[in-house]
Order: structure tokens, then C-alpha cells, then sequence
């Protein structure tokens, strides 16, 4: 999970969230621990009901009951976490997405000036690695080019 600094945040989403499957129930624990320091004790979380399996109505985090709320009217690809003081609004990553668009999606929606669209979000290009800037360059001016052996990104 991605967020957005406290400052007073701009755009449609205050960070990014990439699960590893759609079992909410399933998945929420380890989300919520995350937000604990920002929010104080999570109260409720809000999901789009065709974004995620059958679910329970609640979990309990800590000893603490954690409602758990599909609607249809929810934006598709995005949970809303509230506390008594606070809501945060996430981008969800589809589970299926590959590392590097995730990495891109959830870096764009943390970015504090981003104010792209939820649909933009999830189109962000992923960063490129050395070899494929090489490859790249290899295309452009018709020559070979090779990363040193065993280089990383």
C-alpha cells in the first residue's frame, strides 16, 4: 500500500492498494494494519460489490469489530477505509496486474499532486528498466546494445 503524505491531499484517491487475491475478508487485515497510524482504529471499510467476491458483513481487527459495506454506487477499482476522524479513499489494483503496472499504478496514486482520474491511474505506464531503455535505444538506432551482465534496475 501506497499513501498519499497528510498534507491536505488532491485528486480522486489518497493512495493505492494492490491485494493478492479478491477475498476482502481475507485481505483487509493486513490493509488495516497499514492505515492504523493514520486513522486511528478503522471502523469500516466500503468496496464495490462487483470488484470482489461474497464477503462478510464484518471482521474483527484487534478485538475490534470492522464493518465491511458492498454498494454498486462505489467506484469500480477503488475501497473507501474510514476511522471516527478520517476517510481515505484507495486505488485497488486488480490481483492479476503485473508487478511493474502495479508498482506504477500505486506510485501514481501516491503521488501528492496527481489528480488523474481512477481509470488514468490504472493506465500509468510502469517504469522502465535499464534493459528496456537498451532495448529501446537498440530499436531506434539499428545497433545492438547490451546491459552489463547481471546489472538491475
Amino acid at each position: 500500500m501506497d499513501l498519499k503524505p497528510e498534507a491536505p491531499t488532491t485528486g480522486t484517491v489518497d493512495g493505492g492498494w494492490w491485494p493478492r487475491t479478491r477475498d476482502l475478508a481475507a485481505e483487509a487485515p493486513a490493509l488495516l494494519a497499514g492505515l492504523t497510524a493514520r486513522l486511528g482504529t478503522v471502523e469500516g471499510v466500503s468496496y464495490n460489490l462487483d470488484d470482489w467476491g461474497a464477503t462478510r458483513r464484518e471482521i474483527t481487527i484487534d478485538g475490534a469489530r470492522v464493518r465491511l459495506a458492498g454498494y454498486r454506487s462505489q467506484h469500480r477499482d477503488t475501497i473507501d477505509v474510514y476511522s471516527r476522524r478520517q476517510l481515505v479513499t484507495l486505488l485497488v489494483v486488480a490481483p492479476e496486474a503485473t508487478a511493474p503496472h502495479a508498482r506504477a499504478a500505486l506510485r501514481a496514486a501516491a503521488d501528492r499532486a496527481n489528480t488523474d482520474s481512477v481509470e488514468a491511474l490504472l493506465l500509468a505506464p510502469p517504469a522502465r528498466s535499464a534493459d528496456d531503455a537498451a532495448d529501446q535505444r537498440s530499436e531506434i538506432d539499428g545497433a545492438a546494445v547490451h546491459s552489463p551482465e547481471g546489472a538491475r534496475s
